[in-house]
């Protein structure tokens, strides 16, 4: 089931992640972006959450102020896309702790990692939230080590035990051997 691209876009009609699986030239891409947008956001909230657009089904689902926007192929299975969908958002909620549009603004390359991290080529590859977490814990550690190696500040060890699922006296351990 390849993916056309994925979208966050919030009510307003902002666009706030955008990553393509598709080749298009960047014209092609806004106009995409802005009719897609339009006609989800024009929907009502007891619709459809499919809409077929051009060669391709657009898949949507809104989350609080955020419609999480996909596209697959005619043939593929809608159900399948919320399914992803619903996952990425879950893994986002468990990472950021009840996840909210600011987290997406102001972390937003965690939000494109943990894409990058589930789909590859528009393809699914991780669907276990707790690997993709784990993952994003070692991201966590590795970047704090780098910091505290060039003297940008002490490891904040107290974020980084919440992403990895460890206590911080686990952690102090960790980093004292």
């Amino acid at each position: 089931m390849p993916i056309k691209y994925f979208f966050l876009v919030s009510r307003q009609g902002k666009l706030r992640l955008c990553k393509w699986y598709t080749t298009l030239s960047p014209k092609q891409k806004q106009s995409t972006i802005k009719h897609v947008s339009q006609l989800v956001l024009a929907r009502k909230p007891k619709q459809c959450n499919f809409i077929e657009h051009n060669d391709c089904k657009v898949v949507y689902r809104k989350y609080a102020s955020l419609f999480f926007i996909a596209a697959i192929g005619l043939d593929d299975n809608e159900l399948v896309m919320l399914e992803i969908i619903h996952r990425y958002v879950e893994v986002l909620d468990r990472f950021f702790g009840n996840v909210c549009e600011l987290d997406l603004i102001f972390n937003f390359q965690r939000a494109y990692f943990v894409l990058d991290e589930m789909i590859m080529a528009g393809e699914m590859q991780e669907s276990s939230k707790k690997t993709v977490l784990r993952c994003l814990a070692q991201m966590d550690e590795t970047e704090a080590l780098e910091n505290a190696e060039r003297g940008w500040g002490d490891i904040n060890l107290e974020g980084v035990a919440r992403t990895a699922l460890l206590s911080v006296q686990e952690l102090r351990q960790a980093f004292s051997r």
